[in-house]
């Protein structure tokens, strides 16, 4: 099966030399030499691992593929119509869980750990993310009929859109586009550390779902980007894994059973003697 991501790359790259170019010519801090060095480093080892990963997902998707409810014809256009749709839907859970389950949050973390906000940044994935089992928000569309190859080729697809979206170079766009679609301007809400921007505009594709579902947040300044408490690091290594590492520190440390799901499965933040707060205890404050 034909990666798109990976036909994509050069594209990236020339995008991403481009905006350094723009970027300097208007004397903007909007990058940073070792920031981008590492968010290229973590791009590419999430290429690397994904000859695995992708493997595991397909090997899956196939398997449960095998007790679908339909054979959904993917020949018509009808079919991509509802699978975009679907996929769609699917990333925003996928997306919206890992801000609140600790679990998925110690892979995309990786993503939120910038304090750039730049197209290099897009490039800052997870290398645990599919080996951890994220695809398991997508496991519902080979069971209900759509092919193996289709799924991951929709994903890859809203990857793709998603690239652009990493800029501080586009501002609000025309109103029906800023309304319907994810933008630079949502998601740049969505990168933010502050306060009223955690865990808002999850969304891949459309907004409509963060519309819907009530995570919603307009950018009314712009953002302080990074993490609500920064890594300070440039190593990939740690980038990849700190926040494994902490769920293992914070086991060792729980006391029972309960506490221990709490540290692995809890929101981002949560402690059970009060030493760290989550997001709504933050914002209860």
């Amino acid at each position: 099966m034909k990666d798109l991501i990976q036909y994509a790359i050069p594209g990236f790259v020339i995008l991403l030399v481009a905006e350094v170019i723009v970027t300097a010519k208007h004397q903007k801090d909007y990058y940073d030499a070792k920031d981008t060095a590492s968010s290229l480093a973590m791009g590419i080892g999430n290429v690397i691992v994904g000859f695995v990963g992708k493997a595991i997902v397909f090997g899956t998707y196939s398997l449960v593929y095998q007790f679908r409810l339909f054979t959904i014809d993917m020949t018509q256009w009808w079919a991509w119509l509802l699978l975009f749709f679907a996929d769609d839907f699917s990333y925003y859970w996928f997306h919206r869980i890992s801000h609140s389950s600790r679990y998925f949050w110690a892979s995309h973390v990786v993503h939120h750990s910038s304090q750039k906000y730049n197209l290099g940044t897009a490039l800052r994935q997870t290398w645990t993310g599919n080996l951890s089992g994220a695809f398991v928000f997508w496991i519902w569309l080979p069971l209900v009929g759509f092919s193996p190859a289709a799924v991951m080729t929709m994903q890859a697809i809203s990857l793709l859109y998603q690239f652009w979206i990493h800029t501080e170079h586009i501002d609000k766009l025309p109103a029906p586009i800023e309304f319907i679609f994810n933008t630079p301007s949502h998601h740049r809400v969505h990168h933010g550390a502050d306060l009223d921007y955690l865990d808002k505009n999850h969304a891949g594709i459309l907004i409509i779902w963060d519309r819907l579902f009530g995570t919603f947040a307009l950018e009314r300044k712009r953002p302080t980007y990074g993490l609500t408490k920064n890594i300070d690091s440039y190593n990939p290594v740690r980038i990849a894994f700190h926040e494994w590492t902490d769920i293992t520190r914070d086991l060792r440390r729980a006391g029972s059973v309960r506490n221990a799901l709490g540290y692995v499965f809890g929101p981002p933040g949560w402690s059970h003697d009060g030493s760290r707060k989550t997001t709504k205890q933050l914002r209860g404050e």
